[in-house]
This record gives structure tokens, C-alpha cells and sequence, in this order.
């Protein structure tokens, strides 16, 4: 009877868990680069039931001790096993901003923050008062050599992240240009933007506004090599992967489990108090 209170309190906080999972996601299905999180359940030990004689007594025949009947099996509860962010690719969307990057592939953009390197998929950027590419909230954004510092509309991105600039051009138009124009006879190399991955992504902490943390089971960032490096996008941006009709649907399964647990509860303490109050004066 015991049994049942804390089995069904172990699936509400299950699912309480779950919820927060799902509420994160809706809250952030704006953010540019975000992933959603997923919460996994582990249930505890169960425990075989068998039907024993009238008497309670289990005589064990010789060489057999399976001899009463199996009833079925009892579930003891269940736990949140892990939390973690699936890594899936978000869609394009087309910006045509020259400040707005988006990568196709695997891998992670470097930050410099006032706590450190963070990494990040959220490539909307801004120009600095001092010519420094940066992010929304003001952090440096890194190339292999260092902060890239650019000239407003004087800069172009190819796809393998090379960063390209020509004194000549003019800044008075806000336009994305390619390397294909003749104004770009004379460009100059600029730097590469910094392009790292992981051994396990799954294992990197969020750090909140699409950047994340490497940890000791993450491994160290590593410079993503020649032929793996994912296509950097001028003039697009990665939406984050939340379907939010999804995320709905989920919050609505996630509901009708914990009213379920709600509701053993609820059956359990009454039948407790019948055995208190009924059983015992008998």
C-alpha cells in the first residue's frame, strides 16, 4: 500500500522533470541556433509476482523452485536519468544580412566572454564601435588568429569560413556582395573563423543564449579540420530545431501522465485509510 504512494510520487516528479524539458524548449524555439532538450526516464528494479497457497506456506518440489504461479510483474517506480540537448541540424532561413552566419554541418563557432571561450550556432552578429565582429550580447567572435575585426559592408564570408575585405569598397550600402563582383579584384585575406567540435557534444553544458561550455566528459575543443568543416552561409541564419506542434503534443501527453500518477495517488491513500479505519476495528 506504502508501495503505491511512492511509485506514483516517483512518476510525477518524472514527469515534472520532462515538463520543464519541453516548457525550456517552447520558450526558446525563437532562438537563433538553439537545441531542444529531451528528457530520459529510467524506471527502478521490478519485482516478480507469484500467487502463493491458502495457507502461505511455498512447498518447492524437487529440483524446481518455480512451482507458483506467475501473477505478473510490479513496477517500483521510476527516475529522470539524464537530460541532454539533441544536436539536430535547424532550418535555413535566408536573412540576406552580411552580419548573419549559419553553418551546415556539425560543429561550433568561438566566442570570447567575459567568463571565457564559449561556443555557439548562433550566428547573428553585429559590427563593434571598434570594427570588431560581435555578438548580440557584446561577445568577441573568434578567428584561428584572434578577434576578426572587420569594415562595415566591406567584408565578405566563404563557405570554408575565410573572411575577405577590399579597402576600395564603399560603406555606404548595406548590401551582401560575392566573390564573383569586380569590385573584388583586390581582396586581402582577413583571418578564418574559428571552427571547433567535440568527441561528445551530448556531454556540453548551456550556458544560455545558444553557447555552450565544454566539461571534463565533453573532451576539450578541437579545431575542426580541412574536408570536415561544416559550410559557413553568408546571409542566413539556423533557426533553432523546436517544432513547436511537437513540443505541444508532448506537453499534452506529459499532462495526462502525471494526472494518471496524481490519481494512484489519490486511490492509494483512500484505500490506506479504509485499512486504518475499517480493517483494523474489524
Amino acid at each position: 500500500m506504502i508501495r503505491g504512494l511512492y511509485t506514483g510520487a516517483s512518476g510525477m516528479m518524472a514527469q515534472m522533470n520532462y515538463m520543464d524539458a519541453l516548457s525550456n524548449n517552447l520558450a526558446n524555439a525563437d532562438l537563433v541556433g538553439y537545441k531542444r532538450d529531451t528528457a530520459v526516464s529510467k524506471a527502478f528494479p521490478q519485482m516478480l509476482l507469484r500467487r502463493m497457497n491458502d495457507s502461505g506456506v511455498h512447498n518447492f518440489p524437487m529440483g524446481s523452485v518455480d512451482s507458483a504461479p506467475i501473477v505478473g510483474r510490479l513496477g517500483t517506480g521510476v527516475e529522470v536519468n539524464e537530460v541532454f540537448t539533441i544536436f539536430e541540424q535547424g532550418a535555413m532561413k535566408q536573412t540576406d544580412n552580411p552580419f548573419d552566419l549559419a553553418m551546415e554541418g556539425e560543429g561550433f563557432l568561438c566566442v570570447e566572454t567575459e567568463d571565457g571561450e564559449r561556443y555557439t550556432r548562433n550566428g547573428s552578429f553585429v559590427l563593434g564601435k571598434e570594427g570588431f565582429l560581435l555578438t548580440k550580447s557584446g561577445d568577441l567572435v573568434l578567428g584561428e588568429n584572434g578577434p576578426i575585426k572587420l569594415k562595415k559592408n566591406n567584408f565578405i564570408i566563404d563557405e570554408d569560413g575565410v573572411v575577405y575585405q577590399n579597402s576600395s569598397f564603399s560603406e555606404d550600402e548595406n548590401r551582401l556582395v560575392s566573390l564573383e563582383e569586380n569590385e573584388w579584384e583586390n581582396i586581402e585575406r582577413v583571418d578564418r573563423l574559428k571552427v571547433v567540435d567535440f568527441k561528445r557534444t551530448r556531454y556540453l553544458q548551456k550556458q544560455g543564449d545558444s553557447q555552450w561550455l565544454d566539461t571534463e566528459f565533453s573532451g576539450e575543443a578541437e579545431i575542426v579540420t580541412d574536408g570536415k568543416r561544416p559550410k559557413i552561409r553568408q546571409g542566413f541564419l539556423e533557426s533553432a530545431n523546436v517544432n513547436p506542434v511537437t513540443e505541444m503534443v508532448k506537453m499534452i501527453e506529459v499532462n495526462r501522465s502525471y494526472e494518471a500518477n496524481s490519481k494512484l495517488i489519490q486511490t492509494e491513500d483512500s484505500l490506506l485509510g479504509k485499512l486504518i479505519n475499517e480493517a483494523v476495528r474489524v
